[in-house]
């Protein structure tokens, strides 16, 4: 479905119902993994199918979500590190299923204002939230409502981040992680990372 994304967060949704109907054992837990960053070209673009399983993990009960934003391969659209994508499926599987006291989720996002030229992001699964540079780039974006997007500054005061540019005076739109390519910098203390998210609902 990378070709249609905006059916993704309905059509697999659909699918773990059906299996839970067919094997007729009610919400018994489902965990998945998100994509991780490829090199697709430019005919394909990943970040809104990965806006799409997001999105689906909170239509499914019982679910959960291992985002692989920082251990992918963007030459390898199979990528070999298997290890930590096991083991955050398990940390998943120990909080919600087993119930332990175990860090499963990375920075997400909560909410969005706009204020004195900067976009206020809160997150949740944020303490100890840090980023941590690729190429020396954070991967964030930052928009007004011409639709143009640059290079974002980015502060962060305890789980808010303070996303600026010096070429938007009114920002409307922040995308963070926005591409095939582009690796995670969010990290909260657990070093687990944020999924790709975008603040505006624009097609392109």
């Amino acid at each position: 479905n990378s070709d249609n994304p905006s059916e993704y967060s309905t059509l697999f949704p659909d699918m773990v119902a059906s299996w839970h109907k067919t094997m007729q054992n009610g919400s018994f837990p489902f965990y998945f993994v998100q994509i991780a960053p490829f090199d697709y070209g430019n005919e394909t673009q990943s970040q809104f199918l990965r806006e799409a399983q997001l999105m689906a993990e909170s239509k499914i009960a019982n679910s959960g979500m291992a985002v692989t934003m920082d251990i992918g391969n963007t030459a390898n659209i199979h990528p070999s590190n298997k290890k930590d994508v096991g083991e955050r499926l398990a940390n998943i599987a120990l909080a919600k299923t087993y119930k332990k006291n175990q860090q499963y989720s990375g920075p997400v996002l909560k909410n969005v204002v706009y204020k004195n030229k900067k976009a206020i992001i809160t997150t949740a699964f944020a303490d100890g939230l840090h980023i941590k540079p690729v190429h020396g780039k954070n991967n964030f974006l930052i928009a007004g409502a011409d639709r143009v997007f640059y290079e974002a500054e980015v502060i962060i005061q305890g789980t808010t981040l303070i996303v600026s540019s010096v070429n938007v005076d009114e920002p409307v739109a922040v995308r963070y992680c926005w591409s095939n390519t582009d690796e995670a910098t969010l990290f909260n203390k657990s070093n687990l990372p944020s999924s790709s998210f975008r603040t505006d609902n624009w097609e392109k």
